[in-house]
């Protein structure tokens, strides 16, 4: 059974700095895009950033490019999510997600076939 527990969440305020933190297990497959969605209140979830781990290729989305930054530990079955410079509209509830076998090439392709419970982020002004 795939298992996906994030961690590292809480209270920061703007221009701070978190990281989230991602426990996978249960993969039986080894080719697959690795990441992180959030989802604000009242808007739709959206992505944040991915590792497409067949070519260690990365995507962003335009709003956190140049201050978040996706990373992978192999070894441990982690995925970490460095998020600097933190704005208010940063605050929601971010979620570790898997897509097996995939064919991206940016955020938008993501079919998303496992999902963690999510952590909140909460960044005040």
């Amino acid at each position: 059974e795939v298992q996906l527990v994030e961690s590292g969440g809480g209270l920061v305020q703007a221009g701070g700095s978190l990281r989230l933190s991602c426990a996978h297990s249960g993969f039986t497959f080894d080719d697959y895009a690795i990441g992180w969605f959030r989802q604000a209140p009242g808007k739709d979830r959206e992505g944040v950033a991915c590792i497409d781990v067949s070519d260690n290729i990365t995507y962003y989305g335009d709003s956190v490019t140049g201050r978040f930054t996706i990373s992978t530990d192999n070894a441990n079955d982690m995925v970490y999510l460095q998020m600097n410079n933190l704005e208010p509209e940063d605050t929601a509830v971010y979620y570790c997600a898997v897509e097996k076998y995939p064919v991206i090439d940016s955020l938008e392709d993501l079919e998303i076939d496992y999902w963690g419970q999510g952590t909140q982020v909460t960044v005040s002004s």
